[in-house]
């Protein structure tokens, strides 16, 4: 019978299809999986960072007044985030490397993938919420509090922020489905 070379994801007899188990030429190794989820992690990360740092415009009303992310502490905390995120994204890419090279650490690594994954994602998702408020309040204003929007005026600048709040949103799914990924692995090393 052919092995992953783990003997964590060896079963006693037959794997289940679709358990992940790893034993034989039909199992999966979910660390693939992982490194790759967490090498995009980093990417949406830095392409985040970067779309909203080179979002700036100024317009003449009828005084030159820029727009900026910093103006906005939705945006610095964003922008603070995804730092964070992107950070996280290359250290747990490098460990997820290790892992795969060295597989008796893939037990030790899964439960703390689980922790961390968790509190990134809920940093990153509160982040991406709290700009996507701020720009939604840019794009549409708020007639009742007579908040006048931005977007027909500061186009580009808008742009670059929903892009970056889009891609923000596709950085926690990645985070989401990291953590369901880990949670299965652990799940499918429980003998049964």
């Amino acid at each position: 019978m052919a092995s992953s070379g783990d003997p964590e994801y060896k079963s006693s007899s037959t794997p289940v299809p679709g358990s992940g188990t790893g034993t034989g030429s039909g199992g999966v190794d979910y660390f693939k999986f992982d490194l790759i989820l967490r090498f995009l992690l980093f990417a949406a990360s830095l392409v985040a960072v970067v779309v909203m740092v080179t979002g700036n415009q100024t317009e003449y009303i009828p005084l030159p007044r820029p727009a900026k992310f910093r103006y906005s502490p939705a945006f610095v905390y964003f922008v603070a985030a995804f730092s964070v995120s992107g950070l996280y994204g290359i250290i747990t890419t490098l460990a997820s490397l290790s892992a795969i090279r060295k597989p008796n650490l893939k037990t030790k690594l899964l439960l703390q993938f689980i922790f961390w994954d968790a509190l990134i994602l809920g940093i990153t998702a509160s982040a991406a919420g709290t700009a996507g408020g701020v720009a939604y309040l840019g794009l549409k204003g708020n007639n009742h509090v007579d908040w006048h929007k931005i977007c027909n005026i500061y186009d580009k600048f808008c742009r670059h922020i929903g892009s970056s709040v889009a891609v923000g949103v596709f950085g926690s799914i990645v985070l989401v489905l990291l953590i369901w990924i880990s949670a299965h692995s652990i799940h499918s090393r429980v003998p049964k």
